[in-house]
């Protein structure tokens, strides 16, 4: 107990044993002790009862009261202590309460002014609790008749149901603005237990910008194509074994050259998936035959200085795009023999997943990759080392090809690896693009383990 109201309370006590002393001793001089001593009790009962009233009257009132004079000095008991305290508890509530209404005034000021529309959402019924000025233009909510009204029927042009649906694990969607003319990106963030938050973002001029960039990159590409053939034309004419001082250089520009070409290759195969919303086509994906296609481009490539090894465990086909698939699996297996040292395995493996879904595996034992490059992994022209992979021939575009066109078959991309033990690129298709072997009219695949 604080000094302050120890002394309080002894005092208070000390009155009232004193006021009881005397009475009985008055009564006792006057032939009714009892008596005098009861009133007494009465009295202190009733003078406790006013002042328990009084503090109820403070507590009770809404407009700022005085501290009383009587809690203001010396020798005050422990009601006069008990005022001090509720008039200090009541002026720091009120402290905050102007503090906190002045930090809500900032934060709705900040609010009105972001270029982003911010609508606050009631998680249960999805109902508007609250939105800024660029609601009111992004998405056409009117104030105040879309408060407390549902989000869907609000927002219904643009048909958000399934999406709000999805709650906390909705990805980012990109629609038009219910006023036409502009692209917006929502994004809806949980922030509390029974509230979201949905953002929608401008993005035209970005997107814009983007086309602007992938429509500059093939066209660059595309016209690339017609100077590096005459170019590599007229090295193959240069190749002159009877002047062995030009072959080094010769040689040289050789490889520069067809590892132009193959950038550029890259750059017009991540152009076109990059613009695809879409797969061109889909058909039945003879996963035997594409597994022993990537063992004998891994072969060529790794020229026999890796053990490589497939393994069919799944026994099932896959059903998407031949040509992006085998850009995918192609550049995961010449990633694989590129970055993994002589005398190095490589495993491809073709097995099923978890839920129904179907799983191409990437094993190898190469350098391996540190954890803080795995999440840049995809990024175009990212390297984790400018060095290796400039001597590997390597173009920086690979994985970004990988991850779009996964996309466009709705699959994933996982990275596993290790510094020094080696990596693991798993591509996961969902249970939809799987086929089975027989129905194709083929006897049912085993699994089989071929090198």
């Amino acid at each position: 107990m604080p000094p302050e109201i120890y002394k309080a309370w002894s005092r208070t006590v000390a009155m009232l044993a004193l006021l009881l002393a005397l009475a009985a001793l008055g009564g006792a001089l006057a032939g009714h002790a009892w008596e005098a001593l009861a009133v007494a009790a009465l009295l202190v009962i009733g003078w406790h009862y006013w002042r328990l009233q009084r503090v109820l009257e403070r507590l009770t009132a809404r407009r700022r009261q005085p501290l009383p004079t009587r809690a203001l000095g010396r020798g005050r008991g422990a009601w006069s202590e008990l005022e001090r305290l509720l008039h200090r508890s009541q002026v720091e509530t009120r402290g905050r309460k102007t503090r906190l209404l002045e930090m809500l005034r900032a934060y709705r000021a900040v609010a009105a002014a972001l270029p982003d529309a911010v609508v606050v959402v009631e998680r249960n019924s999805q109902r508007v609790m609250w939105f800024n000025e660029a609601g009111t233009s992004m998405l056409g909510l009117q104030y105040p008749a879309a408060l407390g009204a549902p989000l869907a029927e609000c927002l219904k042009p643009l048909s958000l149901s399934h999406w709000l649906a999805a709650g906390r694990h909705a990805e980012p969607l990109e629609v038009t603005s219910p006023g036409g003319g502009a692209t917006l990106s929502l994004k809806l963030i949980p922030y509390s237990e029974s509230l979201w938050l949905l953002v929608a973002r401008d993005v035209t001029r970005l997107l814009r910008l983007e086309r602007m960039r992938r429509d500059f990159v093939a066209n660059v590409s595309h016209e690339l194509r017609t100077p590096l053939t005459v170019l590599h034309g007229y090295l193959d004419m240069m190749d002159d074994e009877e002047d062995p001082e030009r072959q080094p250089m010769i040689r040289e520009m050789q490889q520069q050259s067809q590892r132009m070409a193959q950038l550029v290759e890259d750059l017009l195969t991540l152009s076109r998936l990059e613009s695809a919303e879409q797969l061109p086509g889909e058909d039945r994906i003879a996963m035997a035959a594409m597994l022993d296609t990537l063992r004998r481009e891994a072969a060529a490539l790794g020229q026999g200085r890796h053990r490589i090894r497939i393994e069919d465990q799944a026994g099932v086909d896959l059903w998407g795009g031949a040509r992006e698939l085998h850009s995918a699996f192609s550049n995961l297996v010449s990633n694989a023999v590129r970055h993994t040292g002589n005398e190095g395995e490589l495993v491809i493996r073709w097995r099923h997943g978890e839920g129904g879904e179907v799983v191409l595996e990437v094993v190898d034992s190469g350098y391996g990759i540190a954890p803080a490059h795995l999440p840049r992994l995809t990024e175009r022209f990212y390297r984790v080392s400018a060095s290796r992979s400039r001597e590997s021939g390597g173009t920086g575009l690979g994985l970004a090809i990988v991850k779009h066109a996964l996309h466009l078959h709705q699959a994933r991309l996982e990275i596993r690896s290790e510094v020094g033990v080696g990596s693991t690129f798993s591509c996961h298709f969902g249970a939809a693009r799987v086929r089975s072997r027989e129905s194709a009219g083929t006897a049912p695949a085993k699994p089989e383990t071929r090198t």
